[in-house]
């Protein structure tokens, strides 16, 4: 079992990308933050994080051990500071994310830390343009459905997204069975479809990835929010490509049905994305592990 000196290091390191920039927060000498690591690396029993001359890169592992003790570690912290609020969830934290995921899961799961101090300042937006603004220094932390590629930021996973095709019943109804099995683009090429942007990138990567092709459907409607794509497909005007956790509940009532069902569901990978190196307001690194805590509790979206 490591011991709070390792992990407290470890989760240095893990914020910070650094091993220099974790001894200097702890007030140590990198080799002494580096032979920390490799003791709780040996006690794993495997590596925590990918060297560059960058710094270094959270494994899958490591992104699920700061989720499990980042919250835990950072208590202990606050039990140990004479104040009644932990300094860590004093200030501001600026999130951006797309609208769907920030309103139905990721601002409700970090209303326990408002409640402790912390102020959240919420952007909504597509992914590009909200990495941008991170990159710029306009946002402290992003929830992104694609994965960033500069090398200004540091991304850990979070968690999948799951899609499936929806339709009105009234529509599926129209669908031959036998030719969905035999050829299923082609069988509901005849259906309009609702898409989230005009390149129709989600119904795009469904149709690649089930069907082999490009989806060849009219298109009857372009919303930039999902909700409201939802809402749309039960109102009878075609079919889309949603994440599960949207559409379940019309699933559930029996507004829409699921169109098409794969062998493998198609997923999404959302990554919480930061900037390197320390942040300047301490408040980030934690309300980072506890999204990587409540998205745990989340499964598959």
């Amino acid at each position: 079992m490591p011991n709070l000196d390792l992990l407290l290091t470890f989760l240095e390191i893990y914020r910070t990308g650094s091993l220099s920039a974790a001894a200097q927060r702890l007030g140590v000498t990198q080799p002494a933050v580096s032979g920390q690591l490799a003791r709780l690396e040996e006690q794993l029993g495997e590596p925590l994080f990918v060297r560059s001359r960058k710094g270094v890169a959270p494994t899958q592992r490591a992104a699920a051990l700061a989720a499990r003790v980042g919250l835990h570690v950072d208590e202990l912290r606050g039990a140990l500071d004479s104040t009644d609020v932990p300094p860590a969830l004093r200030g501001t934290v600026r999130v951006g994310g797309a609208a769907e995921v920030m309103s139905l899961r990721v601002l409700p799961a970090l209303c326990p830390l408002t409640r402790r101090g912390l102020c959240v300042h919420a952007t909504l937006g597509l992914a590009d343009d909200l990495l941008s603004l991170l990159v710029a220094g306009r946002l402290d932390l992003v929830v992104s459905a694609v994965r960033p590629t500069d090398e200004a930021l540091l991304a850990v996973p979070l968690i999948d997204e799951e899609f499936v095709l929806v339709a009105p019943p009234a529509v599926a109804h129209t669908v031959d069975r036998e030719r969905l099995e035999a050829d299923p683009a082609e069988a509901l090429a005849h259906i309009p479809v609702i898409g989230y942007a005009e390149e129709l990138p989600i119904l795009r990567r469904y149709w690649r990835t089930e069907f082999g092709r490009r989806p060849p459907n009219p298109v009857t409607m372009i919303v930039s929010d999902l909700r409201a794509v939802l809402a749309v497909v039960a109102a009878g005007a075609g079919i889309s490509v949603l994440p599960r956790y949207i559409a379940d509940p019309a699933l559930a009532a029996g507004d829409v049905v699921q169109l098409h069902q794969p062998e493998i569901a198609p997923l999404n990978t959302l990554y919480l994305a930061t900037r390197r190196g320390a942040p300047a307001n301490p408040a980030v690194t934690v309300l980072r592990d506890h999204l990587q805590r409540a998205a745990q509790e989340w499964n598959e979206l």
